[in-house]
């Protein structure tokens, strides 16, 4: 805010009011009551209460006396004096939890309105008011008589069109009827049909803004909303839903195969006919394995919202991960309406600004929540994924932005480092697609890709990549920094989904043989490339083989009991007569592509047993290693320096 302006002075006062209000009511609870003898007190007894734009009013009758010794039916009322409409502010009616027959104190400085052409003048100011309680246990024999259920006031819906005027003249003003308002408490109006849901009377609205601004924060129970599913998700609850490693499994391999199932909430984008987007966090999953059909059925089809409450008012430096998503989305492929305008008045979206805020929506308990019309025609509003190569995204010069491509992931490596939980470790994707392996050093033939843990993975996603390489769809992804992320609404598909937008895109699959970049000057750390040298060095200090099951790969062999020359595995139970020998060497290489560089790798060898019957497990020839020539090996990069001149690689198996 300005400081010393009209906004800062403004927001001063209210503070001021906020706190003269907390006190008054904290002084009324402490001492029981605050005398109404006292000048200027105003005494009326509530006769019917409705809601208008937020605002509670209750059609009142003014009271004489104070009916301290009286029931509220017996209260003194005074015949002559006028019916009084007294406006309460929203907290005030919360404050209060006022019903019909209850007697309530205002106290000064409350104000009267007289408006022309009306006969019932209009009290306002009324933020401090009190609720006469009669007799010592009165609230106990209201919720006896009530039970603990929520009177439903009846709202009587009034947009903001009509209420600036802004509707054109041939239109009927809408009438206040019973299609647009809710019942009001039962005990006053019980001739209601209870059999046929509130909601069925109700007219559909198109502006979550203008819900927003009807209904308030703290729920629309009886009007609907009416959006276009823009895209499904899901994102993780607050507890951690990765495994700890377990076992003598590779870390990768645990983490993905044994993850235990997450606790996800389903959530949609949603947008209205005006443009204007909300987050809709709808009910908790055990796991996300349902994403992919939620995608298939849902996204770009109209829905109706009700039950809904507002969770939080968010804004574009609050939530950067939502509103780069919003940005993908605008504008808007077809022209949206405009508020203040006529219903049927389009305007171009290319000249409206793209959304500074958004409003997170969650459901109520026992409310219907969403209505997803599943039979309808996809709606023009929605935009589909715009799928992009590879090549084409690694050339985007923006930030931030969200990409959507088909790739082949070839190998995939959990972050290792301890300081970071298990749970909140991130998994990097080596990946490539046609568009990469077709040109010719250009650009790289592989990308490396990080999952942070905020994305959910299914578990056919999760399975799938534990087994072999396999094409996967990635939808809204985000680009920025020359990285490629996934992180919350990002959603991983095995299939193509039933609508995207290709433009162009060269998406055909990979034919051949995939190929790495060979080792060189630029090769950077945390990638994967292919090497070829001859053998200079052997680390000795860091070699060791060991024995495994021929049949499960299982590394922790034991002497068998009934032959001490044999070796049995428990995983198996049987005796191992031909194990595999692994064996580690750490090699240093001599390399043509980096001469200057000291490039060591450590190496896995299998070998069978049987050829080294006659070596001792724990002794090799160094001589028998040196001076070999090395093909093309697969490697991670775990580091590349220039001071020292030095590259550490790892042979790895691709998927």
């Amino acid at each position: 805010l300005c400081r010393g302006g009209l906004a800062e002075r403004l927001c001063r006062l209210q503070n001021r009011e906020r706190s003269a209000i907390s006190f008054w009511r904290h002084q009324c609870t402490s001492d029981a009551k605050i005398p109404s003898d006292k000048p200027g007190v105003l005494i009326v007894k509530i006769l019917e209460i409705f809601e208008e734009c937020t605002i509670q009013v209750a059609i009142c009758q003014q009271l004489e006396e104070s009916p301290a010794t009286l029931s509220s039916e017996d209260a003194v009322i005074n015949a002559g004096e006028p019916i009084l409409k007294v406006l309460f502010a929203r907290e005030t009616a919360a404050h209060l939890k006022s019903r019909p027959q209850d007697v309530i104190h205002i106290y000064p400085p409350w104000q009267k309105l007289l408006l022309k052409n009306a006969d019932v003048p209009v009290i306002m100011n009324t933020y401090f008011s009190q609720k006469v309680l009669l007799g010592e246990h009165s609230e106990e024999a209201r919720e006896k008589t009530y039970g603990l259920t929520k009177m439903l006031v009846r709202k009587n819906i009034l947009s903001l069109a009509q209420a600036f005027r802004l509707e054109d003249p041939d239109e009927e003003l809408c009438q206040e009827s019973s299609d647009n308002q809710v019942a009001c408490a039962p005990q006053i109006h019980n001739n209601r049909d209870s059999k046929q849901h509130p909601l069925a009377q109700n007219a559909v609205n198109d502006s979550l803004l203008e819900m927003v601004e009807s209904q308030g924060a703290v729920g629309w129970r009886e009007v609907q909303v009416r959006v276009v599913i823009q895209r499904v998700y899901c994102l993780p609850a607050r507890e951690g839903y990765r495994s700890h490693i377990q076992g003598n499994k590779p870390l990768w391999a645990t983490s993905i195969i044994n993850s235990d199932p997450p606790n996800v909430r389903l959530c949609l984008l949603v947008q209205d006919a005006y443009g204007m987007f909300s987050e809709v966090q709808l009910q908790s999953l055990s796991s996300a394995d349902d994403i992919e059909r939620y995608c298939r059925r849902w996204e770009g089809k109209f829905c109706c919202l009700a039950g809904m409450k507002i969770l939080q008012r968010t804004t574009r430096g609050r939530a950067l991960g939502l509103f780069s998503l919003i940005d993908s989305l605008w504008p808007p492929v077809v022209p949206v309406k405009v508020p203040g305008q006529s219903q049927d008045s389009e305007v171009m979206t290319t000249d409206l600004p793209p959304p500074s805020f958004c409003y997170i929506l969650t459901v109520q308990s026992g409310e219907i929540h969403v209505e997803v019309d599943e039979e309808e025609q996809i709606s023009n509003l929605y935009q589909p994924p715009a799928v992009h190569g590879l090549k084409e995204i690694l050339q985007i010069n923006g930030c931030n932005e969200r990409c959507s491509f088909w790739a082949q992931v070839l190998y995939l490596k959990l972050q290792t480092k301890h300081s970071v939980p298990v749970n909140q470790r991130e998994i990097w994707l080596f990946v490539t697609d046609s568009t990469l392996q077709n040109v010719v050093h250009t650009t790289p033939k592989v990308v490396a890709l990080s999952v942070a843990a905020s994305c959910v993975l299914t578990t056919e996603i999760t399975e799938a990549l534990s087994v072999a390489s396999r094409l996967i769809f990635f939808k809204d992804a985000l680009w920025g920094n020359g990285r490629i992320i996934c992180v919350e609404r990002t959603v991983l598909l095995l299939q193509k989904p039933l609508l995207y937008s290709a433009a162009g895109a060269d998406l055909s699959e990979l034919t051949g043989p995939v190929r790495l970049d060979e080792l060189d000057s630029t090769t950077q750390a945390n990638s994967i490339c292919a090497v070829r040298g001859t053998v200079v060095g052997v680390n000795e200090n860091t070699a060791f083989s060991w024995p495994t099951c021929d049949r499960c790969g299982n590394g922790k062999l034991e002497l068998c009991p009934q032959d001490r020359g044999l070796l049995y595995c428990n995983q198996c139970s049987e005796v191992v007569t031909s194990p595999v020998l692994k064996m580690q060497l750490e090699v240093f290489l001599s390399c043509s592509s980096r001469p200057q560089s000291t490039v060591k790798v450590k190496v896995w060898h299998e070998m069978s047993f049987t050829i080294l019957s006659t070596v001792r497990l724990d002794i090799y020839e160094v001589q028998s290693v040196l001076g070999k020539e090395v093909g093309l090996l697969n490697c991670y990069v775990h580091s590349a320096t220039s001071h020292p001149n030095c590259v550490a690689l790892e042979e790895i198996a691709l998927l």
